[in-house]
């Protein structure tokens, strides 16, 4: 069973920075993990120029690119609805453990990250009961919640594996 949970919080407040360590926490302790980041404006990861941006450019609603190594599939939403998390959690392959960055409304467990620097310091955790912890470089005195530094990444990584029941091949280990 895959454990599914979000990193959470305003606008440079660390959410993509933790991800990526626990990404590579998880990694580094043998389990498969996978990534759905949500985007509130408009992205594109294929580029002008290149063959399949000029298949989608003709008129293809769906281009996938397939090589040796990786593969990816474009889909063009041409009015369609914006697919559900559900839905795209759906597509994807086994994993292990399945991080959302962003989709902060969704009703999925998350952590909330902190950082003095953010656009806004209002604390999501007061709001959402789905905010299972707290990653933050600085201190909070009092939280109903676990807190830790967001340099702490084999601490929060060991929290979600215990919530999750997931014994990983190296867990606990530096």
């Amino acid at each position: 069973m895959t454990f599914i949970f979000g990193v959470t919080g305003w606008k440079n407040s660390g959410k993509t920075t933790l991800v990526a360590s626990l990404v590579s926490e998880f990694a580094r302790r043998g389990l498969k993990v996978a990534t759905i980041k949500h985007a509130h404006h408009y992205f594109d990861i294929d580029h002008e120029g290149t063959d399949s941006w000029k298949h989608r450019e003709a008129g293809a609603r769906e281009v996938a690119i397939v090589s040796g190594t990786r593969w990816a599939l474009m889909h063009e939403l041409e009015g369609e609805t914006e697919p559900s998390l559900d839905d795209v959690i759906a597509r994807m392959s086994p994993a292990d453990i399945i991080i959302i960055e962003g989709y902060k409304r969704e009703a999925h467990l998350k952590i909330e990250t902190r950082r003095k620097g953010s656009v806004n310091t209002e604390p999501l955790a007061d709001s959402d009961p789905n905010i299972i912890a707290i990653a933050s470089d600085f201190d909070i005195i009092e939280s109903r919640l676990p807190v830790f530094d967001q340099q702490n990444i084999q601490g929060v990584a060991d929290f979600l594996l215990a919530r999750a029941g997931i014994k990983s091949e190296t867990a606990n280990a530096s």
